[in-house]
């Protein structure tokens, strides 16, 4: 008998090939189950719907493989790797990220995202200890998120066409600069 993790990625590695093929919207579980050698209800077994397998593929893939790294406060570190894996598989994301809507591709990247932050955040500071007035974490885990997220999704709609490092130094540097401090430089 296959484990949960074997039939999971079974049913992924499936899903990705059907993705280089044809639009995401229009792949049916039929057709991943096929794919995976597997019957139609070992799907609902483990997944919800195609989209819960897309997420399960993203986290595993991108995500999962940073939480150690930003656990330590390694975010350029974890920030390269995520775009390491993603120019690994630049064909599947570039099919991904033409998802709209609820699925899009940022927001499982910006939802997985902000929870990681959140935890690292937390655990190197508390509420209480925040400076500002209003800063608190869940609002600075969304707002980085969100940036990391964007800037990910702009970087596979321009092909990946800039080096991983090169990404990973960009949002750094506009993470550690002030918008008056870029314009300065920009003159």
């Amino acid at each position: 008998m296959q484990s949960k993790t074997n039939i999971d990625e079974m049913l992924a590695e499936s899903f990705k090939a059907l993705a280089l093929k044809m639009p995401i919207d229009k792949i049916t579980i039929k057709e991943i189950t096929d794919g995976a050698g597997v019957i139609r209800p070992t799907f609902y077994n483990h997944f919800r719907d195609k989209y819960e397998l897309l997420e399960w593929v993203i986290h595993r893939e991108i995500l999962e493989p940073i939480i150690p790294l930003m656990m330590k406060g390694q975010i350029k570190e974890s920030l390269l790797r995520i775009f390491e894996r993603l120019q690994e598989n630049k064909k599947f994301y570039k099919k991904v990220v033409r998802l709209e809507g609820q699925h899009s591709c940022e927001n499982i990247a910006r939802q997985f995202i902000k929870e990681i932050l959140y935890t690292f955040i937390n655990e190197q500071t508390s509420e209480k200890k925040l400076a500002k007035r209003g800063l608190t974490t869940s609002l600075m885990a969304e707002y980085y998120a969100q940036s990391v997220a964007f800037l990910v999704i702009q970087w596979i709609k321009l092909d990946m066409s800039i080096a991983p490092e090169q990404m990973a130094e960009l949002f750094e540097y506009i993470t550690t600069h002030s918008m008056d401090e870029v314009i300065v430089e920009m003159k």
